[in-house]
């Protein structure tokens, strides 16, 4: 075992995270937190974890659930697909698996929404595996120690990245190092003003010892994101309210929202024109309820909501009225979830 493992586990065990999925007996929450805690920080997780186990509280319950209820309770997290694959692969584990995750991370890989990162987390914190694992925290914490100046996201940083966690993992000790890492990441080895002087490992960091701890990671420069503008339409009739469904593939596959579509000029004056486009709806455009701001991964966007009257429609499947009382029944992203808000402000 290297200088670096021995210190790292030692640091670990006396200062490490009190987490609800840490130490957890079944391999099933460490999987749900595994994937929740993807692009999302600890404290937003932890509810969310409570409250899934709550309901979904083994393989069986989640495989059997319906699709919407899965997003409900997923709402607000955010990457949808998230949700889906973890239902999807809970059915796999059901169907092929006798309800029970695989303890190797080759076949881990092989279900829906688990790549080679989760693989290992899951193979080596839940069942003892030596798996190396690499996440954002550790790629952090190595590039670091070992002074890495390749940019993240390349082919050649990931190979390096890989390699080296590898190398240096300790044998039959890879569950407490990988949440080692992981904790030093996110309590000392942060993204911003590193707090170099309490590291336990800091005579070990080469980034350290040379000043530029700051400038590790290298990351690439982002490119600016796009920005677009929705017209979205409240049509509420007799305490009802019609909503869409969104393809089930794609972003926020399988949410609710309110008909709307992408506006080239004044959002008032090319709502209705959309509305007929995309959803073969003629609407009277009544007044505005306000506008919503929001970024995803690739774009940026702003809706702004206006009460309409529906004047005329032609049914389509993905269109549903739903009573104003039943809305939180019905998952939505985070843009249509605050027009609901501002709807229910406007009722009162």
């Amino acid at each position: 075992m290297t200088a670096l493992a021995r210190r790292l586990l030692i640091w670990y065990r006396q200062n490490k995270r009190i987490l609800p999925w840490r130490d957890h007996p079944d391999p099933y929450a460490v999987w749900i937190s595994e994937i929740m805690l993807q692009q999302t920080r600890v404290d937003t997780v932890i509810p969310y974890f409570e409250r899934w186990l709550a309901h979904f509280p083994d393989v069986e319950s989640l495989a059997s659930a319906p699709e919407q209820d899965v997003l409900n309770h997923w709402e607000g997290l955010g990457y949808y697909s998230r949700a889906r694959n973890l239902h999807r692969a809970a059915q796999v584990l059901v169907d092929e698996y006798d309800g029970q995750l695989p303890v190797d991370v080759e076949t881990l890989q092989n279900l829906p929404g688990i790549g080679r990162y989760t693989a290992a987390a899951i193979a080596s914190m839940a069942f003892g595996r030596d798996a190396a694992a690499l996440d954002g925290n550790i790629r952090r914490v190595y590039a670091r120690i070992f002074n890495i100046d390749e940019p993240l996201g390349t082919t050649q940083a990931e190979k390096t990245f890989w390699d080296l966690a590898e190398e240096v993992l300790p044998l039959g000790e890879a569950g407490d190092y990988n949440q080692a890492l992981m904790d030093l990441g996110a309590t000392i080895c942060s993204p911003r003003s590193p707090v170099c002087e309490e590291c336990p490992i800091n005579d070990l960091c080469q980034a350290y010892a040379l000043g530029v701890q700051d400038a590790r990671p290298v990351r690439r420069a982002k490119k600016a994101l796009p920005h677009y503008v929705h017209a979205a339409a409240v049509i509420v009739e007799d305490g009802r309210v019609l909503l869409a469904q969104r393809p089930a593939d794609g972003l926020l596959g399988g949410m609710w929202e309110f008909p709307n579509g992408r506006v080239d000029d004044d959002p008032a004056e090319g709502l209705a024109a959309v509305i007929e486009s995309g959803y073969q709806l003629k609407v009277k455009i009544l007044n505005p309820l306000g506008e919503v701001r929001h970024a995803y991964t690739h774009f940026k966007v702003t809706v702004y909501a206006f009460r309409c009257d529906l004047i005329q429609s032609s049914p389509k499947e993905n269109l549903r009225w739903v009573a104003v009382g039943d809305l939180d029944a019905y998952p939505m992203g985070k843009v249509d979830r605050q027009i609901a808000l501002k709807m229910g402000q406007t009722e009162q």
